[in-house]
């Protein structure tokens, strides 16, 4: 028998080694966050009639939070990317994901942003997911306003099970060198 056999092994979960105030305050933030998406639509094809009505009061989507758009990245935390997503568009997407703040989400809306639909050519970008990171997808052709609701309430239990930490560690401050 190995000295390592009779060691004492002590593990740890992430969850047994956050303190009570810290799951409290992480609940808190996850359900301020889940509860406030600002979304910003980026609609570029035949989705946008089916975003509209999703936006209707017929299915009043101000019931998760989600009721007002935002025409700034920098306002917004949900990115929606409705519809087909060309070549040329694909570094503006890019532009526009980068320049919203952290934390952030993207749903690709409809069956053209998940994988190109049925544009199979070289034009047309075979999923949204080659130029940013997709957090829900959304299929059909259009998708029907209750899918739409089915992935954002996905997005939302997401963003409730994350982890939300309370101190970021600052960067060190670099020292002056000797002149």
């Amino acid at each position: 028998m190995a000295e390592t056999d009779t060691l004492p092994v002590i593990a740890t979960r992430r969850e047994e080694a956050t303190g009570f105030f810290q799951k409290l305050v992480s609940k808190g933030l996850g359900w301020a966050r889940k509860n406030s998406l600002y979304q910003y639509p980026f609609v570029t094809a035949c989705c946008g009639i089916e975003y509209m009505s999703v936006m209707s009061a017929r299915y009043d989507i101000a019931r998760f939070g989600a009721e007002v758009p935002r025409f700034s990245p920098r306002q917004a935390d949900l990115l929606l990317v409705v519809g087909t997503i060309n070549c040329k568009q694909a570094p503006i997407l890019r532009r526009i994901y980068e320049q919203m703040a952290d934390p952030k989400w993207v749903i690709a809306y409809g069956v053209c942003a998940s994988s190109g639909g049925f544009y199979d050519n070289y034009a047309t970008v075979q999923g949204i997911d080659r130029i940013i990171p997709v957090d829900i997808y959304i299929p059909g052709c259009p998708p029907r306003p209750e899918q739409v609701i089915d992935g954002l309430m996905l997005l939302q239990q997401k963003i409730q099970d994350q982890h939300h930490k309370l101190i970021d560690r600052l960067p060190e401050p670099e020292l002056e060198r000797g002149r």
